[in-house]
């Protein structure tokens, strides 16, 4: 970083990032030298064998554009050197030698470039004054037919000599207006700031430094980053542009970030510099793959290849999802891509495929699903109509956040999930979400409306079939029942739906039950007597009652133990008995009457204290029953113990 941090003003400029491309020796690099003044070889190996081996950058002030020009190694054994520069350029410059005409690694790099989705470029005709006029023709309308139905097709085509300078006002000219093309045709930025790493380094005084062209968002100096695939957050202790130091940068501008707190050895190509928390690393992608037609061999599944994102290499399996488990050549298919390690990456990120070996550039697409889970042959079907529709969906945020959350079908997703695969801004994010037809929160998780209102319907039949299981019982309680209709799904969701429903009149709800608000307890002539019965035992035995066993065996008559156990909870549901022990259950009014005995007796003696003897004398009952009450009078505050006597509160 030349020239450290200092500050320079500046006037306000449009950045355009311009890429070179072309075969080896074919002048690249003295092409932008010739227009900017700068060599962008770097390297002392580049200058001692005289070829361009890493990406290289220089910069034009032209007519109210600032161009940043990045330029790349031809040779066939550094295309993946010229993919990391390649990655977030506007334009490109096509450049053919016109001695030559076109090479194989014009071909390889013009099918890259048209495989990123460029949209604009200028061919460029070089060392022509090593050509006489014919030959020159010949290379002219041999790069017409390279370019023939591409986005090139059309685009200008300037004869340049780097030597004499001659046709480098109007590749200036033709520079200008292809910015302001590129520029018109600029969408909105609604992304988080996403910048891939091309190069690191140190600066004396400063620390680490890292580079890259940044592709969305805006970075402020002071603010925070996070080092992707790692996850690891940064300050940000200073920003350049172009060699400008700036309080901010945003997307379309060449960017050296000075970060605190970490080593530039720990920094590297391919990594990634992210608005904090917005993106997740990844390890498998789904996509549509557009194969070369000059591919050697289909492309097949579990074949291993390199994958060549933003400025990261790296190596991949890939499941082809058609019956034949293959792509023929020329053929575009949907794709499963699983990533030998991870990257970071959004929707609509283009990538390059390479064979593993040889290395030859054999196709490209762009992400749709930057986190999609492990496909399975009997689901290749689904996958096409997703992944159909995600490409149909374009950059419609709205549609593409109803897409992912109504592919999540009845796991759902929450926002920060489905953020994870757009990469948008906070407020963008937040409009898309606003306006996304269909959607619905639960406790967090966003489900589609129709999978919202089939989880509604899951828990009423849960509560239902209980009912039929159950009708004497008051309600099914929540745990059981989110156990039984929500076990997968966070309990935040089931607590939404039940409130919900509620709400809505569904449900009602009892202390920890759930039940249908339509259900009612309807019993039997047999049943009431029972209940009647039950009753009547606990009333009459007072403070001296049977054991539950014994009044149960006593009362149910023919009815089953269980059902009579039911009738019995609805007494204790109801109020009329109370448990105190496992075994011994009392009539509420008895206890009732007890309490307010003691009391009374509390009134009139010292210290308001009594004792188990004179307890057992107001209740007329044995120590078998005084001490599991006076227990029970203890939870129920009635009274406290104090010592071997109770204080009566």
């Amino acid at each position: 970083m030349p020239g450290g941090f200092e500050f320079l003003a500046a006037a306000t400029l449009m950045d355009i990032i311009v890429g070179t491309a072309g075969h080896i020796d074919h002048g690249k690099t003295a092409l932008v030298r010739a227009l900017t003044g700068t060599d962008a070889d770097r390297l002392p190996e580049e200058k001692q064998r005289g070829i361009t081996i890493d990406i290289g950058f220089a910069e034009l002030e032209l007519e109210g554009t600032h161009f940043g020009f990045v330029d790349v190694p031809g040779h066939e054994r550094f295309v993946k050197n010229m993919l990391a520069g390649a990655s977030g350029i506007d334009l490109v410059l096509l450049v053919i030698a016109a001695d030559e005409g076109v090479m194989p690694q014009t071909r390889e790099h013009f099918e890259i470039c048209r495989l990123l989705g460029l949209s604009h470029g200028i061919v460029v005709l070089t060392k022509s004054d090593l050509a006489d006029e014919e030959t020159l023709e010949l290379a002219r309308l041999d790069a017409e037919e390279l370019v023939a139905g591409s986005f090139l097709e059309g685009a200008p085509v300037v004869a340049v000599s780097s030597i004499s300078g001659s046709g480098l006002d109007e590749l200036r000219t033709a520079l200008a207006e292809a910015a302001l093309s590129a520029a018109e045709s600029e969408q909105i930025d609604r992304h988080a700031a996403f910048l891939p790493i091309d190069r690191s380094f140190t600066v004396k005084g400063f620390g680490t430094v890292a580079t890259g062209t940044l592709a969305s968002g805006e970075l402020r100096e002071g603010g925070e980053v996070e080092l992707l695939p790692e996850g690891r957050r940064l300050r940000i202790r200073g920003l350049q542009t172009h060699g400008r130091t700036v309080s901010s940068a945003h997307a379309g501008q060449r960017t050296a970030v000075n970060l605190a707190g970490i080593d530039h050895s720990e920094v590297a190509r391919g990594q990634v510099l992210a608005a904090p928390g917005v993106l997740r690393p990844t390890q498998i992608i789904d996509s549509r793959v557009e194969l070369l037609a000059g591919s050697p061999r289909p492309l097949k599944s579990r074949q291993r290849i390199r994958v060549h994102i933003g400025t990261a290499e790296v190596l991949a399996r890939v499941a082809v999802m058609n019956e034949a488990g293959e792509l023929p050549p020329g053929e575009r298919g949907d794709v499963q891509l699983r990533l030998e390690s991870p990257v970071a990456c959004r929707f609509g990120d283009r990538f390059i495929l390479r064979s593993y070996s040889p290395q030859q550039t054999i196709g490209g697409s762009e992400v749709l699903d930057p986190h999609a889970s492990r496909v399975r042959k009997r689901d290749f079907a689904e996958a096409a109509m997703r992944l159909g529709s995600l490409a149909a969906a374009g950059e419609t945020p709205d549609e593409l956040l109803r897409l992912f959350v109504a592919s999540a079908a009845e796991r759902g997703l929450t926002a920060e999930d489905v953020n994870a695969r757009l990469g948008l801004s906070a407020e963008a994010f937040g409009e898309a979400l606003g306006s996304a037809k269909g959607i619905r929160s639960l406790g967090g998780v966003l489900f589609e409306t129709s999978v919202a209102e089939r989880l509604s319907a899951r828990l009423l039949k849960a509560v239902g079939e209980f009912h039929a299981r159950e009708p004497l019982a008051a309600g099914m309680p929540r745990e059981t029942l989110r156990e039984a209709a929500f076990r997968r799904l966070p309990p935040e969701v089931f607590a939404a739906v039940a409130e919900d429903l509620i709400a809505a009149g569904k449900l009602a709800a009892e202390r920890d039950l759930l039940r249908l608000a339509s259900h009612r307890t309807e019993l039997s002539a047999e049943e009431r007597a029972v209940k009647e019965r039950l009753s009547a035992i606990y009333k009459t035995a007072g403070l001296e009652p049977p054991k539950l066993d014994e009044a149960l065996a006593s009362a149910r008559g023919g009815l089953a133990p269980p059902a009579a156990r039911k009738l019995f909870e609805m007494l204790i549901r109801t109020g009329e008995v109370t448990k105190v022990t496992d075994e011994y259950y009392f009539s509420s009014s008895s206890l009732e009457a007890l309490a307010s005995a003691v009391r009374k007796f509390a009134e009139t003696a010292p210290d308001r204290l009594i004792d188990v003897a004179k307890f057992k004398e107001l209740a007329g009952i044995s120590r078998k029953f005084a001490i599991p009450l006076l227990e029970h009078f203890d939870r129920t505050r009635v009274t406290r113990r104090a010592g071997d006597k109770r204080l009566v509160l």
